[in-house]
This record gives C-alpha cells, structure tokens and sequence, in this order.
C-alpha cells in the first residue's frame, strides 16, 4: 500500500466515524452491535429493498426531504415544535430517530416490537394545539400516516435517484409494501402497499398542507443554520441540497424555497455528489466492521 493510499485510508476511516457518531451517536458501535449481533427472527433480509434503502447514503438527502415535507402538516410541525426539542438537541432527535429506524429494519423481532411499544407510549404523552388553535395528538392514525407517508415517499425517492442501482417498478412497489410494516404497528391506519398508493396518498394530503411560521423557520435552522462548525458545513449543504431537490415543486414554493430552473436543477447535481462522498466514507466504518467481525469469530 503506498503512502497515497495509506493517507486515504485514514481520511476515510476519520470521515466515516465522525458521520456515524453524528448520525447513531457516541455510542454506535455498542448500539450497532446489538442491532447486527443478537440473534433471533428478523422482519426483514439483506436482499429486502427496505433494507437495501435503509442502509444506504442516499438516506441523508431523503432524511432532510422527509423532515421538509413532514414539516408542512400543521399537526406535525406543532408536535415537533413543542415537543421535539430539535433546536435545543438536535443531534440528539436525530440519532434517536436513527436508533429506530435501525432497529426495526435490521433488528431481531423482539427488539423492533419492543422500540415500537416505547414509541407508542411517547405518542400517547405528544398533544397539543397547532397555529391555529387545532387540537392535535401524536397517536392520531392519520398523522402517523402522514408522517410515514413523507418518509417513504422521500427514502424511496432519493433511493431512486442517488442510489448506484435505482429499483425496478416491481422492487420500488416491494419497499412500499415493507416500509408499511412498521407504521402499521404503530398505529397508523390505511398504509400505502404499493408505488401508486404512495403517490395518490400524497397528493391527498395537499389539501391540508401549508407552510405554518414555525416551518418556515424549521426550514431556515435545517438548511441555512445547522448546528455544525464551519469546516462541516460545506459537505452537509451538498447533502441538503439533495433534499431539497428531491422536494415537489409545490412544496418549495410552499418554504420558499427554489422551486426551478438552474438552481434547482444544481442542487441535484450537489446531492448525488454529497451521497457519494458519504457512500465512500462510510464504506471504510463497514469494511473496518468486517474485518473486526472476522478476526473474533
């Protein structure tokens, strides 16, 4: 190995734990050794497009989609403005969120139901008004509709677009169906099965969408203001432009956000090569993991 690829080697390795510590925490080696190390019955295989998309880098631009799209269900903005503490702990919402999704995807049966009855009992505690003085509750089934329905509109969508091999039609109608499991058990009711479904689910939805202040705001803190030191932000505002691009017009004219022409069509070109960089970054973490998997079998 030469000194060019040794100085490599080790740019990567640094990247890659310092985004997994941003994204699962300090803690993630611990976490993820019981996610991949207990054994027992799981949902879901290597060879699932719920997991070939969950465990990809196309999941950071699609994650910043989700949060932008959720962001305009009034009820779902409030709950996340009063209850969430995204502001104040950040890195802390997300690597929760990580937590789960990890969990339920790629975690035995026994520690997926047990992280959804945990969540179940928070929703329970999450109620409130929204702007406009609407009453709202975190266990409503159609909020956890919503909710899921922006997700797996956004994952698969940046799946679609940022991913090395973008699914087939029948592949993109798998995940659908798979992603549907876990909302399901959460309480969410009339869960899309299907690519068309999705769609039409989403576009049901417009009716009761708009940008409140509160998201707006959340908006301006996720893409112009994130909690990072200046030296990290250049490679997440690739990443955030890819969320953004990955947006419906009309939900950016809704955040104002770019809505078309030459910005809008760079800030494609921004995300793929942000999840490029994240793919090789975190590629060395899961060779590192191999390697060490082996040596102590």
């Amino acid at each position: 190995m030469t000194a060019i690829d040794t100085l490599s080697r080790s740019a990567q390795r640094r990247l890659g734990l310092a985004l997994r510590s941003r994204v699962a925490g300090d803690d993630a080696p611990e976490r993820a050794a019981v996610i991949w190390g207990r054994q027992g019955r799981r949902w879901f295989t290597a060879t699932d497009p719920v997991w070939k998309v969950h465990a990809d880098a196309s999941m950071f631009p699609g994650g910043v989609a989700a949060l932008l799209l959720q962001s305009l269900h009034p009820s779902a903005m409030a709950g996340v403005a009063g209850h969430s503490g995204y502001r104040g702990d950040p890195w802390g919402r997300l690597q929760r969120t990580s937590h789960f999704l990890a969990t339920t995807t790629f975690g035995t049966v026994e520690d997926a139901e047990a992280a959804i009855a945990r969540v179940r009992g928070i929703h329970e505690r999450v109620r409130g008004r929204d702007d406009r003085g609407v009453p709202y509750r975190a266990s409503d089934p159609d909020l956890l509709r919503w909710v899921h329905v922006a997700e797996a509109w956004s994952f698969l969508g940046a799946y679609q677009r940022f991913s090395s091999e973008p699914f087939t039609a029948a592949e993109a109608d798998r995940y659908v169906e798979q992603a549907a499991v876990v909302p399901g058990l959460l309480g969410a009711t009339d869960v899309p099965t299907d690519v068309a479904g999705l769609e039409a689910a989403l576009e049901a939805y417009r009716a009761v969408l708009r940008a409140s202040d509160a998201a707006r705001d959340a908006a301006r803190f996720l893409l112009l203001d994130p909690p990072l030191p200046w030296s990290q932000r250049a490679g997440y505002g690739l990443l955030a432009a890819g969320g953004v691009a990955l947006l419906p017009g009309w939900a950016r004219r809704e955040l104002r956000l770019p809505v078309a022409g030459p910005v809008a069509a760079a800030a494609g070109v921004l995300g793929l090569a942000g999840t490029k960089g994240v793919r090789w970054a975190m590629a060395g973490v899961a060779e590192e993991r191999r390697v060490s998997a082996a040596e102590s079998a």
